[in-house]
């Protein structure tokens, strides 16, 4: 099994380790650990970690701080396919508080890139990519794109890749919402729609009056594909072609909450191509999402 992973919002995640954290004290950490991140980049990290050599992730990177992410990135064995832009890859701090388990995340804004001679080398950066996709197609099974787009790509690559891979006939699973899925979806329909309960309420207004269960139930049969729709702490619903599924979470001790819904989606797409199953993907990307909780680094199964 082959799954290409996306990632335009590429990121160096530091996850920092406290006994107690205590607002405007100062906070001498137990540990830190610094990993290659972004949403697809974690699911791709948990793709390898079910089946070595599962995925490739094609990602921009920064310049600057280059070799920060491709070291952590060799580190776990990922599988890069990357593009460089000027600048640095953008960074997040996630603290951990031991005591209570909580976990807080900082993100970093995106880069800002407006002179001329970075617009070109992003315009350049960006037809690269594309072709990057467009050589990969041919190997992989499916595509999984994934988080925001930085306003520095173009408006409508996640509908031009979305389209290419239909175009290949390949599974495409979308992880994102707002514009680029409205755009998306005026071209193509991903075959998986990845979206939690807000996100699904404010990119499909229509089903504000609906209650969960009947919207996902109806929007999936309009668009004749797969909405999962995960609730936090609360089941995960999803909506086949009209046909609605449900499966609980599993309850743990949660060590780092960061990229459970980026482990779920390895898990779901995983073993969905393997089986062809609705419920067994259900109950993999939930398995996948629990264990990730229990982990320390981001998109991680086994401690």
């Amino acid at each position: 099994m082959k799954i290409l992973c996306i990632c335009l919002s590429s990121t160096l995640q530091r996850t920092i380790s406290f006994k107690e954290l205590k607002l405007t004290e100062v906070n001498r950490s137990q540990h830190y650990r610094l990993d290659a991140s972004g949403k697809a980049v974690n699911s791709a990290r948990v793709l390898n970690q079910l089946e070595k050599g599962t995925a490739t992730v094609v990602c921009p990177l920064g310049e600057k701080n280059l070799s920060a992410f491709t070291d952590a990135a060799a580190t776990d064995e990922l599988e890069l396919c990357y593009v460089t832009i000027p600048g640095n890859t953008r960074e997040c701090w996630t603290l951990l508080d031991r005591t209570v388990a909580t976990t807080t995340e900082l993100v970093v804004g995106e880069p800002v890139l407006d002179n001329e001679d970075d617009l070109k080398a992003v315009s350049a950066a960006e037809i690269k990519m594309l072709k990057f996709i467009n050589d990969a197609l041919p190997q992989v099974d499916a595509v999984l794109l994934a988080g925001s787009r930085p306003k520095i790509w173009s408006d409508d690559l996640y509908a031009t890749i979305c389209g290419m891979t239909h175009d290949a006939e390949k599974i495409f699973l979308a992880d994102y919402i707002g514009d680029d899925m409205k755009r998306t979806l005026a071209s193509s329909v991903p075959d998986i729609i990845k979206i939690n309960e807000e996100e699904f309420r404010a990119t499909f207004p229509e089903m504000a009056d609906k209650n969960l269960e009947q919207a996902i139930t109806e929007k999936s049969r309009a668009l004749n594909n797969i909405i999962v729709i995960t609730r936090g702490c609360d089941s995960t619903y999803a909506g086949a072609n009209g046909q609605f599924f449900e499966c609980p979470t599993e309850k743990v001790t949660p060590l780092n909450t960061t990229a459970c819904g980026d482990s779920f989606n390895a898990g779901f797409l995983y073993e969905y191509i393997k089986t062809n199953d609705i419920n067994a993907a259900l109950k993999k990307g939930t398995w996948c999402a629990a264990r990730n909780a229990e982990n320390e680094a981001p998109g991680t199964l086994h401690a």
